[in-house]
């Protein structure tokens, strides 16, 4: 078992997320790694998927939010080549964020995350630090072009 945030409707975030510590941890598809999170982000989107602005892309309630992590790798999938057990990561575990967003999200203790949505931390950097990149890199990204 484990604890996460969870939203089960739409609304003000302070109204609709509400923590839970009764779930099982995450399982594992064979491409993926279970990462304990020490550092999740929350960013616009994620509030904006809570008021229900996303409603015709939304996956389904019970829903946990969170784009960003940084975390340590505990468990590997079969089909795993590049990380190990104890590697520090970061990343955007949605690929699709807007259009198919997972319904578990990074505001929890553990997360299943496909390892090529994942990087190694860079040891100079924090795990909050870390967190704060993929997302806003991207949103960066996305302006110059």
């Amino acid at each position: 078992m484990h604890n996460f945030g969870l939203i089960s409707q739409h609304g003000k975030p302070a109204d609709v997320l509400k923590l839970k510590s009764d779930v099982a941890v995450p399982q594992l598809k064979e491409d993926q790694v279970l990462v304990k999170v020490v550092a999740a982000g929350l960013n616009p989107i994620d509030n904006k998927r809570m008021l229900g602005i996303f409603v015709h892309v939304e996956c389904p309630f019970l829903t946990v939010p969170g784009y960003d992590l940084a975390g340590v790798v505990v468990k590997l999938g079969s089909q795993v080549k590049n990380l190990k057990v104890g590697d520090e990561v970061y990343g955007n575990i949605h690929e699709k964020a807007l259009d198919h967003p997972k319904q578990y999200g990074t505001l929890a203790e553990y997360t299943a995350v496909e390892e090529r949505l994942l990087a190694r931390k860079p040891k100079n950097l924090s795990f909050a630090e870390a967190t704060f990149l993929p997302v806003t890199i991207g949103t960066a990204y996305e302006g110059l072009q």
